[in-house]
């Protein structure tokens, strides 16, 4: 009888063919994992640095802003003032707009303003104008362009006017015509006391009187 001589089988070419394709998917995610840890480090460095940028942005805008509002004017849409004089009779003062002047804040510019006196009286009298200056420091409302007092005993027109909240006294120097109830008056000066209830004219006082 002869010898069976123990040889090895050659290698299947399937199975060193999975081999080569293990070694190149394992070489592919070692070159991935080598190039996310490069990518990576250095994404987050782009994502800080962006951050810090926009602190630093945010703090130089935050620190600016409060200048810039200070300086602007403080500015009211259709404000509404109350108050009472020496004696506790009422007053009401609107306007269109109300702006603070930023140079002195004892000042107050009034758009279109309308006074109320005596508003809880049977006869309130109306002044209204254009443009008018309200000083807090001192309670007098100066109004102008366009001035008209207005009641139950005539309606008057005038340039310019000042009235005192403490006493309700509205005094004016510069000429001033109208109608009242016994006629037609002209004069270059006037005056407004008791709430409106009395009007005294002087200088060149021309009137017409209207018949009974």
């Amino acid at each position: 009888m002869s010898a069976v001589s123990d040889i090895p089988a050659p290698a299947t070419p399937s199975g060193g063919a999975s081999r080569r394709v293990s070694i190149q998917r394992w070489r592919q995610r070692s070159r991935v994992i080598g190039a996310l840890r490069v990518v990576l480090p250095a994404l987050i460095g782009v994502i800080l640095l962006g951050l810090g940028t926009s602190v630093v942005i945010n703090a130089i805008t935050s620190r600016r802003a409060p200048a810039n509002d200070s300086a602007a004017p403080i500015r009211l849409v259709n404000p509404h003032f109350v108050g009472r004089d020496s004696k506790g009779k009422p007053y009401l003062l609107t306007s269109v707009t109300a702006t603070r002047d930023p140079q002195n804040y004892q000042r107050v510019f009034l758009d279109r303003p309308t006074l109320t006196l005596d508003t809880d009286g049977p006869d309130p009298v109306h002044i209204t104008s254009g443009a008018g200056i309200f000083h807090e420091d001192t309670g007098k409302l100066e109004v102008s362009k366009g001035v008209r007092i207005s009641g139950a005993r005539g309606a008057f027109d005038t340039d310019s006017s000042l009235f005192d909240t403490k006493t309700q006294e509205l005094v004016g120097s510069a000429a001033v015509q109208g109608a009242g109830s016994l006629g037609e008056i002209q004069a270059k000066s006037y005056g407004v006391y008791d709430n409106g209830a009395r009007m005294v004219f002087t200088g060149a006082v021309h009137s017409r009187l209207q018949p009974k």
